[in-house]
């Protein structure tokens, strides 16, 4: 990631002289040719670091530091001047500036600076992240998200409770889009480790040796582009709770050394043989049935009963309805004071319309749909009609319960996350939409005919074809993971189910 400069000068010379260096250096360079227009540039695109004169009209360096370090303390400054005294830098680090150097100056003087004053907001942000909130748990986070008043939602609140106190590993299975994320934020925020670092990787997102350097860290020179050590997920997380999102899409080689570290908590860091040990709650989630996979032999078996310690399922939306209507307000009370509006509800038709329809991206398409009533509301407006609503639903009809079928919840979730491409045409028919090939499937099935297994592999052959074979864009848009895509395809091609060309 290219990182952002603003260098601010009156001189233009300096301006361009200062430019030229760091942008060889492969920084991107902006400039401002005083102070205030340099508050402006902060405010408009903040940058990674500030190179600033001190000697300016109007405002100084100095005092250009000391608003930049009122309004934002993790953005350095780094203040040059041609008149250097000892009284002048002890005031700068005062003022807020991270580094000061004297005209003239060497050209890797300047650089190494701006890279340490970077590496060094990097490092703070970091440690900020995981010392975030120092209040009570109940307070920072605990049960106030897990809004909702069904008996799933208070049987869910009450397994949290019971696990919170524990150190064992925690399983949370359900769809997508449940909030399965929240529900762990929750544990660790009521658990004795509430105080210390709470990380969360992505497994689903990064490949093999992404994913291992991501959770184990790496030595300098353990692989092309290793230039320093850093330290992984688990050697951060210490003392505190780490969260492995979707687990169940880890590769064997993966699964084997999370094995090791869940039975002797202990790792070594790639290209090193020197083990560290660590104190690391874990929290798994997955939206697959893993008893099945591992049962299939898609996901090892010892790992699956290491996880599946203190297991908490979330329901889908659909199982609780009646939570629909109090996390719908829930959320757009959030966004309209994020936005500055006024308090907003919705209509009686609106509301029915929310709780007839089936939710089949769960909670996370009830968020995105409350998002979009909103800003998308007259600003004048306090009450949101059925006539926003209707647009976004996939149905404008109530559709049926749905089906187990892991493949009718995800395309429902890819639709929730497709606002780009979500238009109103979507009323057209009940069979139309991201999810129609999921609907005309469901349509055309009859008792006997058909299993779920089938219309599940007719959902993603379909799917793969919109996307002319491209296996990551259908995988996203189903809302798995390319191995988990890729395993399926194979299974369906070895029983000579679907197309060896697929």
């Amino acid at each position: 990631m290219t990182r952002t400069v603003l260098v601010v000068d009156d001189k233009e010379m300096m301006r361009d002289s200062v430019g030229s260096t760091l942008t060889r250096a492969g920084f991107s360079v902006r400039t401002a040719n005083d102070a205030r227009s340099a508050l402006a540039e902060i405010t408009t695109r903040r940058p990674d670091c500030v190179v600033t004169d001190h000697n300016m009209p109007g405002m100084t360096g100095l005092e250009l530091a000391t608003q930049i370090n009122q309004h934002d303390d993790e953005l350095p400054v780094i203040l040059m001047t041609a008149y250097g005294s000892i009284e002048i830098a002890v005031q700068a680090m005062k003022n807020g500036a991270y580094d000061f150097i004297t005209k003239p100056f060497e050209g890797d003087e300047l650089i190494i600076s701006v890279k340490r004053a970077i590496q060094h907001a990097s490092l703070v942000r970091e440690n900020a992240i995981l010392k975030a909130g120092t209040g009570e748990p109940e307070q920072r986070c605990g049960l106030d998200r897990l809004v909702g008043e069904s008996d799933a939602m208070r049987k869910v609140r009450e397994q949290v409770r019971a696990v919170a106190s524990s150190h064992g590993t925690v399983l949370i299975t359900g769809e997508s889009g449940v909030g399965k994320e929240v529900v762990a934020r929750a544990v660790h925020d009521l658990s004795p480790r509430a105080h210390n670092p709470f990380l969360a990787v992505n497994c689903a997102a990064l490949n093999e040796s992404l994913l291992e350097s991501e959770l184990f860290g790496h030595e300098k020179g353990a692989f092309t582009g290793a230039d320093k050590l850093r330290k992984g997920r688990f050697e951060l997380a210490n003392d505190g709770s780490l969260l492995l999102d979707e687990v169940s899409e880890v590769s064997p080689q993966i699964q084997a050394k999370l094995l090791r570290v869940l039975q002797e908590r202990a790792f070594e860091r790639v290209g090193s043989s020197t083990t560290i040990g660590v104190d690391v709650r874990i929290l798994a989630t997955s939206n697959r049935d893993l008893p099945h996979a591992a049962s299939m032999g898609e996901f090892r078996q010892d790992l699956f009963y290491r996880l599946n310690v203190l297991p908490i399922t979330i329901p889908p939306l659909r199982e609780r309805a009646g939570d629909v209507g109090v996390l719908s307000q829930y959320f757009v009370d959030q966004i309209a004071r994020r936005d500055g509006r006024r308090a907003m509800s919705f209509d009686d038709d609106a509301k029915r319309l929310l709780e007839q329809y089936s939710w089949p991206g769960n909670v996370r398409e009830l968020q995105n749909i409350c998002e979009r009533a909103v800003v998308l509301s007259d600003a004048k407006s306090t009450i949101i009609h059925a006539s926003l609503v209707e647009p976004w639903l996939m149905s404008a009809r109530p559709t049926p319960k749905a089906t187990p079928l892991r493949a009718a919840s995800i395309a429902g979730e890819a639709h929730a996350h497709s606002f780009a491409e979500a238009k109103p045409v979507l009323q057209a028919s009940p069979m139309h939409g991201s999810n129609g090939i999921v609907h005309k499937a469901v349509e055309h099935a009859q008792p006997g005919d058909r299993t779920l297994a089938d219309i599940e592999r007719e959902t993603i052959v379909a799917t793969l074809q919109r996307f002319n074979g491209h296996r990551q864009k259908t995988a996203k848009a189903l809302g798995i993971g390319v191995r988990t895509l890729g395993l399926k395809l194979k299974k369906w091609k070895e029983e000579s189910l679907v197309s060896q060309s697929l």
